[in-house]
This record gives C-alpha cells, structure tokens and sequence, in this order.
C-alpha cells in the first residue's frame, strides 16, 4: 500500500510499527532493525528511525546505543505500573469529564457504547481484544467518557498508557481460548457517568482497570517459567 502524500512518512512508519507491537506481531523484545523495517514497510530509514524514537519516549521501544531499539520486553513490575498511573489518571479525568460534560458528551457516550456493544453481539465467546475491530470501539467507548475532561495533556498521557496496557492485554489474550466479556461492566460504568454519580462511577472504573491485573500477570508468570 502506497501512503498518501499527505500524510507525513514519519507518521506512517509510526502508526504502523506502533500497531505491530501493541498487536505483539513484534514481541517483546524483538530487535527492530533499520534496514528490515524499512523493506517491510516500503520506507526509507529517516522516517523508520525517527518513528522508533518517538515509540521510545512512548515506552513501547527501548534504545541502546550499543544495541539499537528492541521491542520493550514485559514484565510484572512494568504492568502494575501502568495499572497504578492508569487508576490514577483515568479516575482524574472521568471525574473532570462528569464534571464538564454536556449534552453532546452524553449522546457520544451513549454512541459508543451502542457501537462497542454491537461488535461485541457479533464476536459471540470469542476473544474480544485479539480483535481489531473490538479493540477500536473498546478504545473509543472509554475515550468518549474521559473527552469533556478539560485538560489535553492529562488525555495525552492517558493515551499512552491505555495503549501500553493494551499490548499486554493481547500478550495475554493469546494464551487464552475464552475471555471475560466486559459489556455489563461497561454499561455499570456508563450508567454512573450519564447519572454524574462520580464517586460511583470512579470506582467502577478503578475495578474496571484493576480487574485485568491478576490475569496479566499470571500469563506472564507463565510464560517466564517455560522459558526457563
């Protein structure tokens, strides 16, 4: 697929690698090297090396300067990290955006959910977040709650994180056949904010992100005991 010109090359190496690695077709810890992104995805190594230092101010890509970037690897200290920054911002931002919001705010929360609930009809049992689909409208229903939140650089960092969390839930998903469907947790959790009950709807989303922690990081336990 040829980018389109105008789109800036840095921003489609970026955009592409990023996914590679949140969807774990790049595993953790994998070497990323130039002259092989650049064939794979058609580009020249000025745009591949400046997306892989702006993955790594993300944390999503480690730079040495003996050894290049690398994928960041995973591990349980890193991922209770994330949980924690996670329950803190996002508990911050939902309150703010309960706060703000409007009617408009309301009526894109309830469109969102719609949109996620429908994905969700389709897949049936199956693993929701190996999906990509699911995993855009998952992304988006929680984007939609926190939006009337006023402060950009709290979104921003936000972002960051969700997607960071996002690549161990797929390490996770892989290991699994079936997976906890969220819908009910969800609509708990759009109910509380259109009703600007905050402190209720504060705490579901603090289980909400808290709930995934367990799973986590028993795959990843697992998974460093059969590499040993």
């Amino acid at each position: 697929m040829i980018p389109s010109p105008s789109v800036p090359l840095i921003d489609v190496a970026l955009t592409k690698m990023k996914k590679a690695i949140v969807c774990c077709e790049l595993p953790p810890g994998e070497k990323l090297k130039v002259a092989e992104l650049s064939k794979t995805y058609g580009l020249s190594s000025s745009p591949i090396r400046e997306a892989l230092n702006r993955l790594t101010q993300d944390g999503v890509v480690e730079a040495s300067d003996n050894k290049g970037f690398r994928v960041a690897p995973i591990s349980v200290t890193d991922f209770r990290d994330i949980t924690r920054m996670r329950c803190l911002l996002e508990c911050e931002a939902l309150a703010d955006a309960i706060q703000h919001g409007d009617d408009a705010w309301e009526a894109d929360v309830l469109g969102a959910f719609h949109r996620l609930n429908l994905v969700e009809k389709k897949l049936g049992s199956g693993v929701l977040v190996l999906d990509d689909e699911w995993s855009t409208r998952h992304k988006a229903f929680h984007f939609a709650l926190f939006a009337a939140c006023p402060s950009p650089l709290l979104l921003k960092m936000i972002d960051s994180l969700f997607d960071r969390a996002e690549r161990y839930r797929r390490f996770s998903a892989q290991q699994r056949i079936t997976q906890r469907h969220k819908g009910n947790e969800h609509q708990k959790l759009m109910e509380a904010a259109l009703a600007r009950d905050t402190e209720k709807a504060v705490t579901l989303l603090r289980n909400h992100i808290q709930e995934t922690l367990g799973r986590i990081v028993e795959a990843i336990e697992r998974r460093q005991a059969t590499l040993q």
